[in-house]
């Protein structure tokens, strides 16, 4: 009973796909924390899963096993602590299938106290079911325990390993791995183990359930050796044997339950010594590319402060551009646009910093004061959704007063295109729904609106490990001269943040420097810059150079979650990378040093730590500035970052090959380092004890330097020294390209020991995710490759991945919990793995809710799921704070640094626990390297400079002991003398004394989709294999790119070294490389493969399932790119005692024309069939020149599989390069296989005289899928054909807008009643005019139909298209949520509810389609609309190839330097033509149709393809988003358009400075199809001087488009009609055009009928039969009924298809000189007429819109409550002399003002002023139009277009000093709130509150009258109410404001009366002696009485004076 469903025991806890069959060379070191439990299982069939302290162990299966089972296996797991006698063991036996779950047969529990009192114990019990009841199968084991302490039970490991029946002989285990690897299990090191020994001896008979067991007897009997299958063999098994199988068990089992467990679990090789290598090399880091950042500033509003002068300034990087200057407003319109060109690298580009500053009053003389700025860098606006936010509002702070709240907003478009991005702008229509500010900021999402400021606090402690910086020439010289031994460094660090530089002190030669300084930064939190860059750099007095860098993401280091926290870092250290370290005065890699590119060697480590805190800015003490500073800070503990260890680091060098052949002829040697451990320059040494207390680490100078060289004796101690570099050899000749180094059984080995913090905890964490990531994501490719290749149930195996992905995230949870809490964590390592398990549980929740609803027809959504699990995953696992350096290897040659490979560390760390071991550790890694730096971009980095098989294990000293586990066994240790006889001392090489022999089979079949290497624009391939250190090639075939070389190569006498069991499931790979032949010169590089083969070992059969083994495609890779397919076999075989004879034979069609190369065997080869290939030839277009001559008389070559056949010779090509016979065949022999069909190759040669041809360009078709011709099912058709389908063509509910939201009832019947329709047609006039030209009139006026015009459709149509993505966008967020909900919830009613909410969402869609298209019933019930498409035409009818399809030609490549050309530049032409593969014969009944021609075969009813003249009408509507052309941002465009010879440039039509022109042109070209078919439609920029410039083209290919069956010729509209604005266009009626289709498409119809109906085949078509002509008179027509059929002619069974709409398209605006980025672009559409019809009507007028002239009449009535400015100078009163100022936006210059009413002392002002404001206004986008030179240099007048928007402001007026500013209000005449009725219920709500206050539009209510408040902000940035105005507005066209003239101000016509006002201006004439009395009473009494005194004072001082020196005089004389 063997099989695929025998029983195998699969073990459900953690890890579902690890059978443990093939470990025996291997005790299982799988296990928990830091110590170990071993367990032996012995038994039958199902398999033990033996759980114990959270681990779970898996015997492996045993397959066929009838009543007994006998596992004979020992596990062990170390523990951490001693085992607690409360712990239970738990063994369960599975019955294992590889396709259901496995079932549980038992279990067997037992407590461990006896274990752990004595120390050994032996059970035999019975096992128990679920019901906890004894069933009658028992067990069998044996426990031993080792306490830590050795308190019980020590067993000698001799005892242990050899238990009888344990350990077959021929398990082949080498006695010397053994020795080395146990002894050390015995020593008492600090983390010691305890052992639990458990040994499952014995069997236990199966009783029960033997019925179970036989009715599994299904399937082939298979050897059991096929558990490992390989590689890459799904372990998929029929659909329809698991199928049946699941009936067979009674399963009841819903086949979507079933799961497939990891097909790796069957087939991985499982001993698993090897690691996969990665294929891609070329690295793409530092490489620059292009990018364009644009920007548009469109507005600004609530600026702070008074009436000022605003510029805008967008720095981007280091460029700076501004806009133009408004004047006086605080709420400014630009609408300006930047674009700021880059080429540099990714990294460099995306820490770029975007600063949008708004300045004020910046003149030439002065900068202008900063009101307040916003930063972002670019990676954040490329990481939003299509790299950009679109109309949004950035917050403007100040970053110089931190206290200060908001300054403003500033509303912009930001966008980051890289090549090859494109941007979709979204639809610019009416902007209603973004004055919501707040909804609509400038930050990205998940980041709070009020954003608060923070300290960003980067200290920085110290740093190590420095290079060297100054020349060791320089070093003499100065020591030389001054006599002094420093250190040649200066370092100092410098960290950059958001635009902000701080640097640390420098600290003078030293290369050990102490800094203990912190550098703080003020930033808005969160910040918008994702990166900091810490630099460690050297001062040097002409230029400081970087010594290394590092990037601290801030993503990384913070969790913005509710349980979230802020950005926290370390203390940790960080490791720099960078150049090498040998110092020259040059370096090349200097690059490296500056974070751009991949380090190639450790540079320094710095220990730094990163914290942030949250500003309290209400906080009076705080310090406001934003500047930069640093401070001194504390010093850390030094074990602050972990306790320092030895680490032990081992590699050993299994091969060396691919040497690139340069470097071959000088020795070789390889150097491996570890931070600085290892490097033969900076030394090695140990860090000396006195040192190593005070945590100094690899201190050189105190240690004297050792030289390390393999001879190197010991320490004194017997302490081994490190040999970090193997002994240079000479290389030997693989192959002319390449070398290797004969390290054939002697394998050199290295080893290092060096010193670092113990952190292994964080390494340990992320290999656990890094390994759950690396299993879902081969899960997901396996998903994808069954998907592709249409294998049955991927579904099954997304559900296996989701299991996996789920088990595996809870054991992360169980493993990361035990985390110690040591010291050395810091506040990042808790939070982070507090995020980690919380992020993990969840997704493993997820997982298992995701899994119960992956069904067939919901797995690409959920695929979609999985995979951001595998983003986060990702995410999740990058560790931030660095431990151990990544280690190097590089090859040396010649004491010169060739190349190099860098393994991160943690992929080679050891851990006792397998999920934290590295997923390299102990493994075979093959590692490629490469070259360093800018060195290794392009070609040169494509080309392999050594293939390494290289061993590494990386673990803590004292773990050492398991470090040979890995190695392919069989092999003996060379030491140095001293460590002879110590057994843990490492040996320096490897002497194997084992090798197994194998011939190696490598069936190349084929090649597909290769590179073009030759300029021919073919190539001449041929593949290299390599395997170890041999290499063959295929033959050469000339001039292909699918060459199908079919061709076995035998590799004999392969030689490789170790176990036979281990190779028969570890194989090395295969590299397969294809090269072009060249005639001269060496070989070029095509592109790589790696492979593993199939083996075959002496003793097993050559039989199915394994073998002959299947040809498989392998993906080739050129540098990044893929770049093609290989279709091939390998198997290796071992040549057994017998030798060859005993191999199978090679037995295959032995072809003796191709002579000594074997053919690919009979086996192995595809069956294959015969298949004929038709091709249409069309002809030939666009062809290019080759050598500078023209093409002239040129052929096209198809070819496939070596077949082909030749199109007629076009004789003249510039006459007409169509073909004249359209249709060739060829017969040819293909694989019945699908997936293996080769390519077909078009080639187009040109035939010039004598016979010679030249290669114009070629064509792969790499897939015949889409061309393969199926007849079609029989019943099917009869179906379609019976019966009449009546088609309900009743008009659905059309969307709503969102402006009016009117609500249409469906009309469900069709006759409805006359009131009805009156409502309806008002309501949809109404609406109709939303955006068009009558809409907004009064309700009582009706659209009157002169009104519209195609404008008016236009608008319409484009709202309509905005509600449409609106909706979609609601349904695709709606349908996201209820997904994320029900992952979240998990409930159990899943699958019903999913169909649920399908449902209606298709049924919205379909709506949405149908909805601007309705069949018209009604008379005018609304605009009729078009449908404005937001892409080509193309793109929505499949580039109209319905039945001729384009080719693109390429030709082959030029230089070298054309590898990153784009295709777009290799076009050479195109080819015309279809083709179409069937099986032959044909069933008879396609050849008998009536009508069948067989000249045409399968292309019957095509068109002849003479020439025809056609007029080409091309519209062109508008054009937005120009990129600017002219200094000041902007361009003056005009058309131009080419079309064959005619050639139109639309020059003096330029529009002026504008970016978003609307053209509104027609142009009629006439032309002649194919000549001329290439329409060209370009955009210029008009210059006064010099040529214009391109802004953008756009290319249409006409012919598809006229001979498509979409007929793209001209658009079918939404309704017929024969007058007015939506006049039909077609010369050829709906009903022409149909009967015409149906004859076209054998269709039996049309047949009219009464009543409205009409028949097409078997549908049937109602609709209207009237129609009304101009002047109102009805008419009965056919037309609208034909007109619905057209409408809906894809539902016409066999014939039908989309026909294309009346449309607008919107084409992208490409420049060839930046390619791939979008300049613009433009709406238009094209219509066709053949010249041999009647000639179509005038062209449809859609010239713009002229603005209506309007004339806004403002009465500014009176003014209240005004505050008060001025003292009254006599009496003291507050009063004011208030003036108002009004204007509308825009027309600043033309402000008004009012007479002052003087000296209100209640802020009550009369006015009774008039002012009048003429405007031109754009009903349809609600903006006024400006027209105005930009400045007195200007040529011409810009028009502008602005929002309606009149500001009205109050002012004081002052005699002498300027007036000051009392407050303003903004009325945004579209909608503004309604006044008050009086002054006291006009309030501050009215400006602040808008949202819930009625609006009116001027434009509606044409009278509006009320109260209004005036508002400024005061000193706490607070707005309050300055002010009341009593207005009223009247808005009148010009032709109503002619009629009824008015004056300005107070003034005739229409005069006001004057303002009651107090004459309060003279008052202290009329009351003298009051004005006296309050002088000098109140307001001067002090003042007076001061003076009085100071008089009193001065009168005394001056007597005193003056009589002083007479009185002297009288004294001193004594008088």
């Amino acid at each position: 009973m063997a099989g695929p469903d025998g029983l195998r025991g699969l073990l459900h806890l953690s890890d579902p796909t690890i059978p443990w069959g093939s470990r025996s060379q291997q005790p299982p070191q799988r296990l928990g924390t830091e110590a170990s439990l071993p367990v032996a299982l012995l038994t039958t069939n199902p398999c033990l899963l033996v759980p114990s302290a959270g681990l779970s162990f898996y015997t492996r299966v045993l397959e066929s096993c009838e009543d007994e089972a006998r596992f004979d296996e020992t596990f062990r797991w170390p523990v951490a602590s001693n085992v607690d006698g409360n712990e239970i063991l738990e063994i369960q036996v599975f019955n294992y299938s590889k396709v259901f779950t496995n079932r549980l047969i038992g279990t067997f529990r037992m407590v461990l106290q006896k274990v752990v009192e004595e120390g050994h114990v032996e059970v035999t019990d019975t096992l128990i079911d679920d019901n906890n009841s004894a069933i009658q199968t028992s067990i069998s084991i044996e426990i031993r325990y080792q306490a830590q302490d050795g308190t019980v039970g020590t067993w000698s490991d001799k005892e242990f390993l050899e238990t009888p029946g344990l350990r077959p002989e021929g398990d082949g285990r080498c006695p010397l791995e053994t020795d080395s690897l146990l002894p050390g299990l015995r020593q008492s090191s600090d983390d010691s183990m305890c052992f639990l020994l458990l040994l499952l001896l014995f069997f236990f008979p199966f009783r029960a359930g033997k019925g179970v067991f036989s009715a599994m007897k299904l399937g082939k009997a298979r050897p059991t050796k096929d558990d490992h299958r390989k590689q890459d063999e799904p372990a998929v098994l029929e659909a329809e044997d698991l199928d049946r199988k699941a009936m067979r068990l009674g399963g009841g089992l819903d086949p979507d339950t079933i799961s497939l467990a990891s097909v790796t679990a069957v087939t991985t090789n499982v001993s698993n010594k090897r690691s996969k290598p990665d294929i891609k090399m070329e690295p793409s880091a530092g490489r620059p590319m292009d990018y364009q950042v644009s920007v548009t500033i469109i507005e600004a509003r609530q600026l702070v402060g008074l009436n000022m002068d605003p510029v805008v300034c967008v720095e981007v990087g280091e460029e700076k551009k501004y806009t133009s200057m408004k004047e006086s407003t605080n709420c400014p319109y630009y609408n300006e646009y930047f674009v700021f060109d880059f080429h540099v690298p990714p990294d460099v580009m995306f820490d770029k910093i975007i600063k949008l500053s708004v300045i004020h009053s910046k003149n030439l003389l002065r900068s202008g004061t900063l009101v307040g700025s916003f930063k972002m860098d670019v990676g954040t606006v490329y990481t939003q959704p299509e790299h950009q936010f679109y109309h949004k509002w950035a917050i403007l702070s100040d970053p110089e007063d931190l206290t200060a709240g908001l300054k403003g907003y500033l509303k912009c478009d930001i966008a980051v295109v890289g090549k090859g991005d494109n941007i979709k702008t979204p639809h610019k229509a009416n902007e209603t729904d973004e004055d919501d500010i707040e909804g609509n900021l400038l930050l990205p999402d998940g980041v709070p609106p009020e954003r608060q400021w923070a300290r960003f606090y980067i200290k920085i402690y110290r740093a190590e490990g420095l290079p060297r910086m100054n020349t060791s020439i320089m070093a003499n010289v100065k020591k030389a001269l001054i006599g002094e031994n420093k250190d040649l460094v200066d370092p100092y660090v410098q960290v950059v943040f958001a635009g902000q530089k701080g640097k640390t002190s420098v600290q003078k030669s030293s290369y050990e420097p102490l800094w203990n300084e912190q550098i703080i930064f003020t930033e808005m939190f969160p910040p918008l810059c994702k990166r900091i860059k810490v630099q460690i750099r050297d001062s040097d007095k002409v230029n400081d150079v970087a010594i290394g860098t590092h990037f601290i993401d801030l993503r990384k280091i913070s969790n913005e979650g509710d349980k979230g926290y802020l950005p926290t870092f370390g203390p940790a250290w960080v490791n720099m990378y960078g150049s090498t370290r040998n110092y020259t005065l040059m370096d090349e890699h200097q690059e490296l040093n500056e974070g751009l590119g991949e380090g190639v060697s450790f540079r320094a480590r710095l220990l730094m730590s990163l914290a942030v805190e949250i500003l309290d800015t209400s906080n009076p003490e705080i310090n406001s500035s934003t500047e930069v500073q640093v401070e001194q800070a504390t010093s850390v503990a030094d074990n602050c970052t972990g306790k320092m260890e030895e680490f032990f680091l081992f590699g050993a060098f299994l091969e060396a090959t691919m040497i690139d052949r340069k470097i071959g002829d000088k020795p070789i040697n390889f150097e491996v380092t570890i931070g600085n451990y290892g490097n033969q320059i900076d030394g090695m040494a140990k860090p000396v004890l006195r040192r190593k207390k005070e945590g100094g680490d690899g201190d050189e100078e105190e240690s004297e330097l050792l030289q390390n060289s393999s001879e190197d004796e010991g320490g004194e101690d017997g302490e081994m020294v490190s040999v970090s570099s193997s002994q240079p050899m000479k290389p030997l000749v693989t192959d002319r390209n390449y070398f290797h180094l004969p390290y054939f059984e002697k394998k050199p080995c290295i080893y290092i020991k060096s010193w670092w913090q113990d952190q292994r905890r964080r390494l340990y964490n992320a290999n656990i995710m890094d390994k759950i990531a690396d299993k879902l994501e081969e899960g997901l490719n396996d998903v994808q490759e069954m998907i592709k290749t249409e294998k049955p149930h991927p579904e099954r195996r997304l559900r296996g991945v989701l299991e996996e992905l789920s088990s595996g995230c809870l054991r992360f949870v169980t493993l990361a919990d035990k985390d110690q809490h040591h010291a050395s964590r810091t506040r990042l390592d808790r939070e982070r793995l507090k995020s980690c398990m919380r992020e993990l549980e969840n997704m493993g929740q997820q997982a298992t809710t995701l899994r119960s609803q992956v069904k067939k027809n919901t797995m690409k959504d959920k695929l979609k799921l999985v995979q951001n699990f595998l983003q986060k995953l990702r995410f999740l696992a990058d560790e931030p704070q660095h431990t151990i350096p990544d280690i190097f290897i590089w090859m040396i040659s010649n004491n010169k640094r060739i190349a190099y490979a860098r393994i991160p560390s943690k992929d080679i760390l050891y851990s006792i626990v397998d999920e934290e071991m590295g997923k390299d550790c102990a493994k075979v890694k093959t590692v490629f390297l490469k070259l360093p730096g800018k060195r290794g971009f392009g070609p040169a980095g494509w080309t392999v400079q050594a293939k390494m098989e290289i061993y590494l294990w990386l673990g803590l000293n004292k773990q050492r002991k398991d470090f040979l586990s890995g190695l392919p066994c069989g092999f003996e240790e060379k030491k140095i003398a001293r460590g002879q006889n110590l057994p843990s001392f490492p040996p320096i090489s490897l002497l194997y004394t084992k090798k197994q022999v194998f011939q190696l089979r490598a069936h190349m079949y084929q090649a597909r989709s290769l590179f073009a290497a030759d300029s021919s624009g073919l190539s001449d391939p041929f593949a290299r294999v390599f395997f170890t250190s041999q290499s063959q090639c295929t033959e050469v075939l000339n001039e292909t790119l699918c060459p199908t070389w079919d061709q076995l190569l035998v590799f004999d006498n392969v030689e490789l070294y170790g176990e036979a069991h281990e190779m028969r499931d570890d194989p090395p790979i295969i590299v397969i490389e294809i090269y072009d032949q060249d005639t001269v010169g060496k070989a070029d590089f095509m592109g790589r493969t790696f492979a593993k083969p199939v083996v075959k070992m002496s003793d097993e059969q050559y039989c199915p399932p394994r073998f002959p083994p299947q040809l498989e495609y392998y993906q080739i890779y050129r540098g990044n790119s893929t770049a093609g397919d290989l279709l091939a076999a390998f198997e290796l075989l071992q040549i057994g005692p017998g030798g060859k004879s005993d191999l199978p034979p090679i037995d295959g069609p032995t072809d003796m024309d191709r002579g000594p190369i074997l053919p690919v065997p009979l086996g192995i080869r595809p069956v294959l069939s015969k298949y004929r290939v038709e091709i249409l030839f069309w002809g030939l277009r666009d062809l290019k020149r080759v050598n500078l001559a023209q093409v002239d008389r040129p052929r096209v070559d198809i070819e496939c599989a070596g077949k082909g056949v030749q199109s007629a010779l076009i004789q003249n090509y510039k006459k007409n390069p169509n073909f004249s016979t359209l249709v060739k065949w060829f017969e040819v022999d293909l694989p019945e296989n699908e997936l293996l069909h080769p390519p077909l190759n078009i080639r187009v040669v040109d035939c010039r005289a004598f016979g010679r041809y030249t290669l114009v360009g070629s064509h792969a078709v790499s897939s015949l899928r889409k061309f393969i011709y199926r007849p079609p099912d029989k019943k099917a058709q009869h179906w379609n054909m019976t019966g009449e389908i009546v088609v309900n063509m009743e008009p659905e509910v059309p969307i709503k807008k969102m402006e009016t939201m009117v609500k249409l009832e469906a009309n469900s019947d069709a006759v409805v009643k006359v009131d009805v329709e009156e409502k309806e047609k008002k309501k949809k006039k109404k609406k109709g005019g939303g955006g068009g030209g009558g809409g907004e009139e009064v309700e009582e006026e009706e659209p009157d139909e002169s009104m519209l015009d195609w404008w008016s459709k236009y608008f319409a149509s484009i709202e309509t298209m905005k509600e449409q993505l609106r909706q979609q966008e609601a349904a695709a967020a709606e349908a996201e949520e209820k997904e994320e909900m029900e992952i979240a919830e998990g409930f159990k009613g899943q699958a019903k509810n999913k169909e649920k909410s399908k449902a209606p969402k298709d049924d919205k869609k379909k709506k949405q389609q149908s909805a601007p298209e309705l069949p018209e019933k009604k008379n005018k019930q609304k605009i009729d609309e078009l449908k404005v498409f937001n892409k080509e035409l193309e793109a929505e009818f499949d580039n109209f190839e319905d039945w001729l399809h384009t080719f693109n030609l390429l030709r082959g490549k030029i230089g070298d330097n054309d590898d990153n050309a784009t295709e777009e530049e290799r076009i050479v032409g195109r080819f015309k033509g279809s083709m179409c593969v069937y099986k032959v014969p044909l069933p008879d009944d396609i050849t008998k149709e009536a009508g069948y021609d067989p000249n045409f075969g399968m292309f019957q009813g095509i068109p002849s393809n003479d020439p025809i003249n056609v007029l080409v009408r091309v519209y062109i509507v508008r054009a937005t988003d120009l990129h600017p052309a002219d200094i000041n941002g902007k361009a003056d465009p005009y058309i131009a358009i080419k079309l064959g010879k005619t050639d139109i440039k639309d020059k003096e039509n330029y529009i002026s400075k504008q970016l978003n022109p609307v053209f509104g042109k027609s142009f009629d070209i006439e032309a002649t199809f194919p000549m001329e078919s290439m329409l060209t439609v370009a955009v210029y920029d008009w210059d006064l001087v010099g040529t214009d410039d391109l802004i953008g083209e756009t290319k249409i290919d006409l012919e598809n488009r006229y001979y498509s069956k979409h007929r793209a010729t001209c658009g079918v509209s939404q309704t017929y009609s024969i007058h007015g604005y939506n006049v039909w266009r077609d010369p050829m009626k709906p009903s022409q055009i149909l009967s015409k289709l149906c004859k076209e498409g054998k269709v039996d119809g049309p047949h009219f009928g009464p009543g409205g109906r009409v028949k097409v085949a078997n549908r049937v078509f109602t609709g209207p039969t009237e129609i009304e002509d101009e002047n109102g008179q009805k008419k009965q027509t056919d037309e609208h009924l034909a007109l619905s059929v057209l409408r809906h002619w894809e539902d016409i069974p066999r014939a039908g298809c989309k026909l294309v709409p009346e449309h607008v398209e919107t084409r992208p605006l490409l420049n060839p000189d930046k390619p791939g980025i979008e300049q613009g672009r433009l709406e238009m559409w094209v219509d066709m007429f053949p010249m041999d019809m009647p000639a179509p009507g005038p062209a449809t007028d859609i010239s713009p819109r002229k603005p209506k002239k309007y004339e806004l009449r403002v009465i500014v009535w009176n003014t209240d409550e005004v505050i008060l400015e001025d003292d009254d100078y006599f009496t003291g009163e507050k009063s004011s002399d208030i003036f108002v100022r009004g204007w509308l936006k825009g027309q600043q210059e033309d402000k008004q003002d009012t007479d002052v009413h003087y000296h209100s002392l209640t802020g009550e002002g009369n006015f009774n002023w008039r002012y009048i404001f003429p405007f031109d206004y754009l009903m349809a986008e609600e903006k006024i139009v400006i027209s105005k030179k930009e400045s007195m240099f200007s040529w011409d007048e810009t028009e502008y277009k602005i929002p309606a928007r009149l500001t009205l402001q109050v002012w004081d007026a002052d005699h002498f000093s300027a007036d000051d500013f009392l407050g303003a209000i903004e009325l945004d005449l579209n909608r503004f709130p309604r006044g008050a009725k009086t002054s006291k219920q006009c309030s501050l709500e009215m400006v602040t509150n808008e949202a819930e206050l009625p609006m009116v539009s001027i434009f509606k209510q044409k009278r509006v009258k009320g109260w209004w408040p005036f508002v400024a902000r005061d000193e706490n940035d607070e707005l309050e109410v300055t002010g009341k105005v009593e207005a009223e507005l009247h808005l009148l066209t010009a032709e109503e404001a002619e009629k009824s003239p008015a004056g300005l101000a107070r003034n005739e016509p229409d005069p006001l009366e004057k303002p009651n006002r107090p004459d309060t201006s003279f008052i202290w004439f009329l009351n003298p002696l009051k004005s006296i009395k309050y002088l000098i009473c109140t307001r001067y009494k002090w003042l007076i009485i001061k003076i009085v005194l100071a008089l009193l004072l001065l009168i005394m001082v001056a007597l005193f004076l003056y009589s002083m020196p007479g009185y002297m005089v009288k004294k001193l004389l004594g008088a």
